[in-house]
């Protein structure tokens, strides 16, 4: 394994980890109960998506925040993960602090 592939995969992990535990629960606990989601998709697919989409601690916010509004007096219908931020174009470049020659 190359290492940048390495350096992506520990850059993940949070996130790979948090949805396994997702994982878990869906496979485990959920079946469990009787299905009393309000809102499609469920709070754990939601969950899911959101870390995939925006990372390990903005997508445990999002999935945090779903499951708090998941109760008896939510309208409940349609809730999708909200899309990820676009970088900044300056993000991806290195040499923007460089000086522009004057003419």
């Amino acid at each position: 394994m190359s290492g940048r592939r390495l350096l992506r995969l520990v850059r993940r992990l949070p996130v790979l980890t948090l949805i396994g535990l997702v994982r878990v629960y869906q496979v485990v606990f959920s079946p469990l109960t009787p299905p009393t989601c309000r809102y499609y998709p469920s709070c754990s697919s939601y969950a899911v998506t959101a870390l995939r989409r925006h990372g390990a601690v903005r997508g445990t916010w999002l999935a945090v925040r779903r499951v708090a509004r998941c109760h008896p007096w939510a309208p409940g219908g349609v809730d999708d993960v909200p899309p990820a931020r676009e970088r900044s174009p300056r993000a991806h470049t290195h040499h923007s602090h460089v000086a522009q020659p004057t003419h």
